[in-house]
């Protein structure tokens, strides 16, 4: 696998990666006891908003400095 990749594959995998962090927070909430909702629903936003925090920051890094 080549390791260099042009800017519009970093982008397409960074929009991979925030669908993923959609779906793992999707799965998360669903997937819990409701006696357990609030708790697992306060670390999955948490988590979801970490990665989405870091695509950002590496999403920004693609854009040239005018």
């Amino acid at each position: 696998m080549r390791a260099i990749r042009s800017k519009d594959e970093v982008r397409e995998l960074l929009e991979i990666e925030e669908a993923d962090a959609w779906f793992e927070y999707l799965r998360v909430t669903r997937e819990v006891p409701a006696s357990r909702y609030v708790e697992v629903e306060i670390w999955a936003w948490a988590r979801l908003c970490g990665r989405l925090h870091s695509i950002k920051a590496r999403r920004a890094e693609l854009v040239p400095v005018a």
